[in-house]
């Protein structure tokens, strides 16, 4: 399988003001297409030549750095644009709401410990709402790893890479994971990753 660029499900102005027009040009078309450009280049003639995705992500996990993240990061990718959707935050699904409160105590509780993850993680990486043995956890990782190297299913993740924000935020950190907490997330698809991972 090799690594193809996806189109944004959106326009490129679609998010704003959340998220400007000029970080989803960079953001996609030259950062994720990077991802996609070295990650098929680093795939040809390894054991992991035609496997799915989380099959690369996972098998290249401590044994191929350059691979992996590449690979992650594509993976990271292909979920982010997703995980975001215009006039996106509000109400969450039923299901998904119920299980957020029984695992992580209350919505909002969820929204401030998700938003601290991104914030506290050191450099590049990414913060994460998983499932891991049947529960809700929030999690981070840095650069391009994510929970599936950790045993766990990534149903919503915030990119907090530079790239990702310091054209609309400088570094403001802080307040671009409230932003995409409160008025990105697109929920309908966090609950469709959820009920697969259950």
């Amino acid at each position: 399988m090799s690594f193809t660029l996806p189109e944004l499900p959106y326009a490129y102005d679609a998010l704003a003001p959340f998220m400007s027009r000029e970080t989803l040009e960079y953001h996609h078309d030259k950062h994720h297409q990077a991802y996609v450009t070295n990650g098929n280049n680093l795939l040809k003639g390894t054991e992991w030549e035609g496997k799915s995705l989380e099959e690369i992500v996972k098998g290249s996990y401590g044994k191929n750095a350059g691979l992996f993240n590449n690979a992650g990061q594509h993976y990271n990718h292909i979920h982010f644009w997703k995980w975001m959707k215009p006039n996106g935050g509000g109400a969450i699904p039923g299901e998904l709401e119920k299980k957020i409160v029984e695992d992580l105590g209350s919505v909002e509780k969820f929204k401030e410990d998700f938003a601290q993850a991104g914030v506290t993680q050191f450099g590049s990486g990414w913060a994460w709402l998983a499932v891991k043995d049947g529960k809700l956890v929030i999690t981070k990782t840095p650069n391009g790893e994510n929970p599936l190297v950790h045993g766990a299913t990534p149903i919503l993740g915030v990119d907090v890479w530079e790239h990702s924000y310091y054209i609309d935020y400088r570094n403001r950190r802080p307040d671009y994971l409230k932003a995409f907490v409160d008025s990105l997330v697109n929920w309908e698809y966090v609950a469709e990753l959820y009920s697969k991972a259950v």
